[in-house]
């Protein structure tokens, strides 16, 4: 057992000491738009008015490491969140009718830990085209939800409950394409429930913090 398990450990610190090395900084633009927006635009229920205002609301930055293994590759990141989210809220009696509505403000905080595993569709001298997905680690750093123009319904603002999590995993999935020491990314997060109001302790609605990412990263080396 011994004897494997040095093997092993050999082993690793060999495949370590063989692949690429690199270390940069990013910066990105994030949206809180998601597929269930995009694919309510053709039937009327979200229209391109209400894509728009959610298109220019995110922003983070921070920094990768990646070691590749000929075409296979590990990059973990480091980024600060930030970003805004304003929407609507219904909330419905028991015999589904409109109970009362209110008007909610999510201001998005995290620090975000993706464990990304890629593989090199294609891959030249000084450029790449990849592929990539894996678990994210969100931390709290500071969101908070606000409410107001409270109306109808047999409830006040003051009985809206705010439940911001302290931590969530989500998945995120993407490509990318690196140009000698630049690196352009456009992924598609999954966080689920990390933001959520509810009344007398019943949760009535769950905010997913999806976005569509686009960021641009510099290697340092």
């Amino acid at each position: 057992m011994k004897k494997l398990i040095i093997a092993a450990v050999l082993l690793l610190c060999v495949s370590f000491a063989n692949a690429q090395l690199n270390f940069g900084i990013k910066a990105g633009y994030n949206s809180s738009l998601g597929i269930n927006d995009l694919g309510s635009i053709t039937n009327g229920t979200y229209n391109l008015k209400s894509a728009s205002s959610e298109l220019s609301n995110g922003f983070q930055a921070g920094v990768f490491a990646r070691m590749g293994f000929n075409k296979v590759y590990f990059q973990p990141e480091l980024l600060y969140t930030m970003g805004k989210k304003s929407y609507t809220e219904s909330v419905t009696n028991a015999d589904n009718s409109v109970g009362g509505t209110f008007d909610k403000n999510v201001t998005v905080s995290t620090v975000d830990v993706p464990l990304l595993l890629g593989y090199k569709v294609l891959d030249l001298k000084i450029a790449n085209l990849r592929v990539f997905a894996g678990p994210k680690l969100r931390f709290n750093a500071g969101s908070t939800l606000d409410y107001n123009n409270v109306a109808a319904g047999g409830f006040n603002i003051d009985n809206l409950q705010k439940d911001v999590k302290a931590a969530q995993l989500g998945l995120e999935a993407g490509f990318g394409v690196d140009v000698l020491m630049l690196s352009l990314d456009f992924r598609y997060q999954v966080i689920n429930d990390m933001y959520q109001t509810k009344i007398q302790n019943v949760t009535i609605d769950n905010i997913p913090a999806n976005t569509f990412v686009i960021s641009l990263g510099w290697k340092i080396f």
